[in-house]
């Protein structure tokens, strides 16, 4: 399995169909690279949970599949179930594994709610370390009333307007996406099918009614027994023992005990050791105990550091005899580093809770550098594509008279291709030194020095992409596209010694360093 690896835990609100939960399931196994972790059906809830997992693009991709293959099959006028649902993917979240931070898992929700949005057309809201509006990091905020209510009010009450997508609900219902740590789905079973003794038991032990903390519960009835339905947000600080153990002193106040116990999706190996080690009550028990963990120790560690790796290989391309990749492909990989520099000061900037007047200003300029830096990196490879094109052209017949003409033809055709794939790259940088102002402006101050860092090479970007551009069209006889192309190129010019200038201002105001 590659790495960095991101957990992904859709709900849906089906499980009376399998037919359906198996077309959703097919819609994610089409991702390559992805692993189906876990599948759980609840007929009384109506509710299915699938856990999948992979690199984050391919996790993003499969998440998108699934909520569109959900809204083509389930209508919510038709569905019933104990769970609270708005949705017919009613919940989308993140969860950081190997080699990702929660700021990656935020990002990828923000970036799926937007796309599912402007699609699929559906009302998306964000939640937990996602959510935009503070109020909505709550799920149970935003599932109050259920898909009926919320029909009705979506339009008409400004609490209720999605984060993304339109103000009215479909048969699809919305959709709710986010990040979040790991989180336990745990149900308790209790010898009775008197449900308010199950709501009565949730109300003791959740902790929005004066219970555990980092518990969330229901009471529902299940398979003809009461059922204590509870999601545990932070098993470290409430110990799933605890909680097991407030459930059945509770339910022993009502004369009933717990029938059984049962997990929806998976379980931290971390949260079953702390029960074992309580229930059995080890002193100076460590991890290290346990034999897994021992042998786990001797295996070989994954290389996370596909940057280096692949940084190595552009490197020793550059430097091997081959024309390609040239001047303009390093230009446009400078652009891309720049791009990924304002990356990280902006994300450095919204993981601070000082700087939160600046977050959302941040975001969209992480966003921005992000499709920039994608943009810059196809470019690379554009750019030693757009010369090998005029190679070829160069070494077409020329023995007729025909055969000239049209090897000329294409010599001019890749020659005007060759300038304005670094004119591409020079208006991105142009726009790459923009954001740099921007990031060194209202960024993180403590990654001043990396926002200056990046305007330095989005500005060698512009100037060698601009060398190119100039030096290819010298080879073009079509003068009505040469003189427009300068022209633009001197405006870019322009514009980015503006920027140049007001970067420089800023880290001299600022830090008193010049560049």
């Amino acid at each position: 399995m590659p790495f960095p690896l991101v957990e992904c835990i859709p709900n849906f609100s089906e499980a009376r169909r399998p037919q359906v939960i198996d077309a959703i399931l097919a819609a994610i196994q089409s991702v390559p690279e992805i692993q189906v972790l876990d599948r759980h059906s609840d007929l009384d809830h109506n509710r299915t949970v699938i856990t999948f997992m992979g690199p984050p693009t391919a996790v993003e991709e499969a998440a998108f599949l699934a909520i569109a293959k959900a809204a083509d099959l389930i209508d919510l006028n038709n569905h019933t179930g104990e769970h609270p649902r708005i949705g017919a993917t009613d919940v989308v979240p993140f969860v950081p594994l190997v080699g990702t931070s929660m700021l990656d898992c935020i990002e990828m929700a923000r970036r799926l709610g937007k796309r599912v949005a402007f699609e699929l057309k559906l009302p998306v809201y964000l939640y937990e370390e996602a959510a935009i509006r503070p109020e909505r990091q709550n799920l149970e905020v935003i599932r109050q009333g259920e898909y009926e209510q919320l029909k009705t009010l979506i339009a008409s009450d400004p609490g209720r307007t999605p984060d993304f997508g339109p103000s009215f609900l479909g048969p699809a219902g919305a959709t709710v996406i986010g990040a979040r740590q790991h989180l336990i789905a745990f149900n308790v079973y209790l010898t009775t099918n008197d449900v308010t003794i199950a709501e009565k038991i949730a109300r003791a032990v959740r902790c929005s009614s004066g219970g555990l903390r980092f518990v969330k519960a229901i009471g529902v009835l299940v398979n003809g027994l009461a059922q204590v339905s509870m999601n545990l947000t932070n098993y470290h600080q409430t110990p799933v023992a605890r909680v097991v153990e407030l459930v059945r002193r509770e339910a022993a106040a009502y004369g009933v005990a717990i029938h059984h116990s049962e997990l929806v999706g998976l379980i931290p190996q971390d949260a079953l050791v702390d029960a074992s080690t309580w229930y059995l009550q080890l002193n100076d028990f460590h991890p290290e105990q346990i034999l897994e963990n021992r042998l786990a120790q001797f295996r070989v560690e994954p290389n996370n550091e596909p940057w280096s790796t692949s940084g190595k290989t552009f490197l020793d391309q550059l430097a091997s005899v081959d024309p390609t990749p040239g001047g303009g492909s390093a230009s446009a990989y400078a652009g891309a580093m720049g791009a990924a520099l304002i990356a990280m000061v902006a994300r450095s900037t919204v993981s601070r809770k000082k700087f939160s007047g600046v977050k959302e200003m941040m975001w969209a300029i992480s966003d921005q550098a992000e499709t920039l830096r994608a943009n810059l990196t196809i470019l690379v490879d554009q750019d030693a594509a757009a010369y090998l094109a005029l190679v070829s052209a160069t070494r077409l017949p020329k023995d007729t008279t025909e055969q000239q003409a049209i090897r000329e033809d294409n010599i001019q055709q890749a020659t005007i291709g060759a300038s304005l794939v670094p004119l591409q790259v020079s208006r991105i940088a142009v726009t790459l030194l923009d954001l740099a102002c921007q990031a060194a402006a209202y960024g993180n101050p403590n990654a001043i020095a990396d926002a200056a860092n990046a305007g330095i090479l989005a500005k060698a970007c512009l100037s060698g992409s601009v060398l190119n551009a100039r030096h290819n069209l010298a080879g073009v006889k079509e003068g009505n596209i040469i003189q427009p192309v300068l022209a633009e190129l001197a405006l870019l010019e322009q514009q980015a010694n503006e920027s140049e200038l007001k970067l420089r201002s800023v880290l001299k105001e600022k830090t008193n360093l010049v560049f």
